[in-house]
């Protein structure tokens, strides 16, 4: 297969290239307004970066989350580290019908395989809208076989990670980092948000956001 012919498949796409407004709300206009696309993206990875556990990275999707489980779309949790609080996400308007929370043993030594095992079949779900996976450490080639099951699934796929590995290379086509408004901190706003886009399609490497959660 020649270069033409992947691009006319749209396999590739060119750095600067701005793609047309496909994305869904993610419930914040000024993210949407950010975002290349209009929105979070229907199907691919989105890597959430933080360095501060809690600072509001599940509170952004919420929203698209919200409206994804009143169309009929599976919201799959692959292993969250605390246990899903069901009146506050039924506060958000949540359909908790909807909701598929996969709880794994925890054993260590096969832990992260079957943790990535079952996060890369919730992907290939038929039905499933978004599936959420919070991950540390992990090798590049697990990360592209998610990135290729995500879009073979037409399924978001929204995975947590910490700040650090912002600096690494990743196959997921968005990547956000998130960190609390140092404004927001010396006012005691706990809830105002710092978005920064460290990697989208689109060239809009770098672009920021300041959200009310």
């Amino acid at each position: 297969m020649n270069l033409q012919e992947l691009m006319r498949r749209a396999k590739i796409w060119r750095a600067g290239e701005i793609p047309s407004a496909t994305g869904f709300s993610t419930g914040f206009e000024i993210l949407d307004d950010t975002l290349p696309g209009g929105g979070w993206p229907r199907a691919g990875l989105t890597e959430i970066l933080s360095a501060i556990p809690g600072i509001g990275a599940l509170r952004l999707v919420l929203p698209a989350l919200a409206r994804l489980s009143h169309t009929g779309h599976w919201i799959i949790w692959v292993s969250p580290p605390h246990i899903p609080y069901s009146p506050a996400l039924s506060e958000c308007d949540l359909d908790l019908a909807q909701v598929l929370i996969v709880d794994l043993p925890d054993e260590p030594s096969a832990a992260i395989e079957q943790t990535l095992w079952a996060y890369e079949q919730a992907l290939r779900f038929p039905d499933c809208g978004a599936a959420l996976l919070w991950l540390d450490d992990v090798a590049d080639l697990h990360l592209r076989r998610l990135q290729l099951a995500s879009e073979a699934g037409r399924t978001w796929g929204i995975v947590f990670r910490p700040e650090r590995f912002g600096a690494q290379a990743s196959p997921a086509p968005l990547r956000l980092g998130l960190s609390a408004c140092r404004e927001a901190q010396a006012i005691a706003l706990e809830h105002e948000l710092k978005v920064t886009i460290l990697k989208a399609r689109g060239g809009s490497h770098g672009a920021t956001c300041r959200l009310q959660l």
